[in-house]
């Protein structure tokens, strides 16, 4: 399934505002398995602002490449306000980059539940020396999983160009 084409041009857009703001970004994504990583690396010069993307779609992978305690995962679920803000931290923590974004969720069509449901997303964005990663939580219509993870691109990709002009 390709993504919603109009991610394109919003990547251009974070791009522009991170290289005018001489930003670096790193991606840690869950839910949509490097679409975020993969959008902005799809435009020709993005590797003078991407500086690496993390793909951690199991929890071990959280917890090895992100540094996500396992005990925190226990706790509140790999689909949390916990979790997500210590992958962007993990990201930031783990790369040359002056922000990260982190993406986890449930993209269906299983795996929900009444307290989680299908849709259930959480988006941080952790910045260099900035103390607590911004964390949203965003609950997308059940349309199939290639509308939630475009969903999630865009959320991310939006707050990425947010960061980077400076609001």
């Amino acid at each position: 399934m390709r993504p919603d084409p109009a991610l394109g041009p919003l990547a251009d857009e974070v791009l522009a505002a991170c290289r005018a703001a001489g930003l670096k970004v790193a991606t840690a994504e869950s839910c949509t398995g490097g679409l975020i990583a993969a959008l902005l690396t799809s435009i020709a010069g993005s590797s003078d602002v991407f500086e690496r993307g993390f793909v951690t779609y199991s929890n071990e992978a959280k917890n090895e490449l992100l540094g996500v305690p396992a005990d925190l995962i226990a706790r509140h679920g790999a689909v949390s306000a916990e979790v997500v803000r210590t992958m962007a931290e993990g990201a930031l923590a783990r790369s040359r980059a002056d922000i990260a974004v982190a993406v986890t969720g449930i993209a269906g069509p299983g795996g929900g539940s009444v307290q989680k449901p299908v849709g259930l997303v959480f988006v941080a964005l952790a910045r260099r020396g900035d103390g607590a990663p911004a964390c949203h939580r965003h609950v997308f219509a059940d349309r199939g999983r290639g509308f939630i993870r475009d969903e999630t691109a865009r959320a991310a990709l939006e707050l990425l160009l947010s960061a980077a002009r400076g609001r």
